[in-house]
């Protein structure tokens, strides 16, 4: 038999942990369901333009987010939303050990990295090859490492990396690193273990049971022995799809100002969403509207 709530929010990351906090503090019952408590955020080194906080680790953040929704009541469920159906009195969500009818639903599902796509990623991937740097980086210490990115997330990895590599190299397409805050690039020049090497990019990984060295377009091998891959992101909007919610020509979520989607009730908020700027505060701010326009559609139906 299916549990029954007023709001089922998909993700717990920071979109889908605050539209908690205002849902249950509109005193509606709500549950978060998630597959990564934190999000992908819980990955990141250090956050330094979160409001309240000069910096504050990714891990530590959500932990905090999470503590305020638990606090107030709201359910937090691990595990995976297979189907989103519409009912006559809302949606069904199920899953493998899920089964919950709510009023709304509020899509926060986030993305995932990206792969570099060169021959073999997969093969040596946890032998070398790693997608996250807070994850795996103290398994490095002393040895030599490469970043492959210019965000945010790919200098602040070879920052934290240079925690622990003697050497850390950051390699990246373009002449400088225009995708990332002044103040981190600031950091990594000044940082004597990372090297970048700029306007070149992977293409071969060498070694046999696990990363030897990397080869780049521009004819230089470089003797590493991990590899940090941060190339972006893709929206995590296949659930979205399947349920009917149209989605643009990158397949993020398409929302109004309210963060309604083309599907009656069913709502969409953070860094699924079309917005234009990827950021917990953004994300935040999206959770924030979507639960406020849900409660409203909620009491308008009384």
């Amino acid at each position: 038999m299916a549990e029954n709530y007023d709001i089922a929010i998909v993700g717990g990351g920071p979109a889908g942990l605050t539209a908690a906090i205002y849902a249950a503090r509109y005193k509606l019952n709500t549950v978060v369901i998630t597959t990564q408590r934190g999000g992908m955020i819980t990955e990141s080194f250090k956050v330094g333009n979160f409001p309240s906080y000069d910096e504050i680790t990714g891990t530590e953040l959500m932990k905090r987010m999470e503590a305020h929704a638990s606090g107030l009541g709201v359910k937090l469920v691990d595990g995976y939303v297979e189907t989103i159906s519409k009912t006559e009195s809302g949606f069904l969500v199920k899953g493998p050990s899920l089964d919950i009818q709510s009023k709304e639903v509020i899509l926060a599902t986030g993305q995932k990295k990206r792969k570099l796509g060169v021959e073999r990623e997969d093969e040596l991937a946890g032998k070398g090859v790693s997608y996250c740097a807070i994850c795996d980086a103290a398994f490095f210490r002393g040895e030599k490492v490469a970043v492959v990115g210019g965000g945010d997330s790919a200098v602040t990895s070879a920052l934290l990396l240079s925690q622990f590599a003697d050497k850390v190299y950051i390699v990246y397409r373009r002449d400088k690193f225009f995708r990332a805050e002044p103040t981190w690039v600031e950091q990594l020049k000044k940082n004597s273990k990372i090297e970048p090497v700029l306007n070149t990019t992977i293409s071969k990984l060498v070694g046999e049971n696990a990363l030897e060295a990397i080869e780049l377009t521009n004819g230089r091998t470089l003797e590493v022995t991990g590899l940090f891959v941060e190339v972006g992101e893709k929206p995590n909007s296949t659930l979205a799809k399947e349920s009917g919610v149209a989605l643009d020509e990158h397949d993020y979520i398409i929302t109004d100002d309210e963060q309604r989607t083309n599907v009656p009730g069913l709502f969409a908020a953070g860094d699924v969403t079309n917005n234009k700027l990827k950021q917990v505060v953004v994300a935040c701010a999206e959770g924030a509207i979507a639960a406020t326009q849900a409660y409203k559609d909620i009491s308008a139906s009384k």
